[in-house]
């Protein structure tokens, strides 16, 4: 497999790389790269093939979409190129701001909402240099904005050519489903992927997201796969953790470094030893290796991580392998695994374990 090995994603035409080239650090100020290393990134992405680029308006706030106007427009790459940016976060500040010497923002320079989405839109298409995004992400469920207003909203803009498709990120199950069926019963555009935290040390959405990924064709695109770089093995639990993403404040207070991780990170250290490979190799090809998984972004910030990365696509783990690090990292079992067990099928269907349709 290489970046070339190219797959539909989900129920589309849209036709893409197996690796994404995440750009959150083109122009960050916490953990971004300089113009010069960014670019080097782009290039090599491009150069083996790679055709899937993912970025947001809040990344650097906007200076993300900027150096990759500029590295696009340089390149003359934009019909060769699946471009997909992101709405929903607010980092607007009135200009009321200064005379008040605090911070207003505009709550209406966030969300969902269709006035958030046409002005987001036009800024990212000026930032980006283009006319159209092949695929418009609703970055997060602002848990205001109705379900259906989002989706007349996203399709008028499919109906327009301003978007060729859209997706959702890091959102409730249920509202995925709830959108795919919407739109299915009203023969509009839907949603035809999920963005999704998902890696060895976070498999919460095999719960409810796969389920609803496998029932309504839509892909499944992982973001963090190396949790923060805690699967490369950089941090360690003495303490001496150095610097990283996962040492710094967390909004969403979700620390990396409990028991059971580091017990994963050790299962990992096994497997990546047995077949001399680097750990982030082995836990991008374990998320590779899922059928619901069609695209993994990854955010490399050196070109020897965009190598090694790519890397990843070459291996391949046996069963004993996965056996291992599915075991390892699997989920306590909840009220929902039980209703999908075999025991509660005999139960129904007097002994029968019988299987449902796929």
């Amino acid at each position: 497999m290489n970046l070339t090995s190219y797959r539909p994603l989900g129920r589309s035409g849209l036709i893409v790389s197996p690796l994404t080239l995440g750009t959150m650090t083109f122009g960050g100020t916490n953990w971004g790269s300089t113009e010069q290393d960014a670019q080097a990134v782009f290039n090599a992405y491009r150069e083996n093939g790679g055709n899937f680029i993912d970025t947001a308006d809040i990344y650097g706030q906007g200076a993300s979409e900027d150096l990759l106007g500029k590295f696009i427009a340089k390149s003359r790459c934009r019909d060769e190129i699946v471009l997909a940016t992101k709405f929903g976060f607010n980092f607007s500040a009135s200009p009321l701001a200064e005379k008040t010497g605090g911070t207003i923002a505009n709550p209406n320079a966030g969300g969902s909402g269709t006035k958030n989405i046409y002005r987001a839109l036009d800024n990212s298409l000026k930032r980006l240099g283009t006319d159209y995004i092949d695929l418009y992400w609703m970055h997060i469920w602002d848990g205001v904005t109705p379900i259906e207003e989002i989706l007349q909203t996203l399709g008028d803009l499919v109906r327009s050519g301003k978007i060729r498709y859209f997706a959702f990120s890091d959102m409730p199950a249920y509202i995925a489903m709830k959108a795919a069926t919407l739109a299915s019963e009203r023969r509009i555009p839907a949603p035809i992927a999920m963005q999704l935290e998902y890696s060895l040390v976070a498999r919460e959405v095999e719960r409810e997201h796969f389920p609803v990924a496998r029932d309504t064709s839509m892909a499944v695109m992982p973001w963090s796969p190396l949790a923060g770089g805690f699967l490369t093995g950089k941090y360690n639990k003495e303490g001496q953790r150095g610097e990283g993403r996962l040492t710094k404040p967390n909004p969403f207070g979700d620390s990396k470094f409990s028991d059971r991780n580091w017990h994963i990170l050790d299962a990992l250290r096994e497997v990546a030893n047995e077949l001399d490979k680097p750990l982030a190799q082995i836990a991008l090809a374990w998320t590779l290796s899922k059928p619901e998984v069609t695209s993994t972004i990854i955010g490399a910030s050196s070109l020897f991580q965009l190598q090694s990365n790519i890397a990843a696509l070459d291996i391949h783990l046996t069963a004993e392998h996965l056996g291992k690090l599915n075991q390892i990292s699997q989920l306590k079992p909840e009220f929902s695994d039980m209703l999908d067990s075999s025991v509660i099928r005999k139960m129904v269907y007097g002994g029968y374990d019988v299987l449902g349709a796929e």
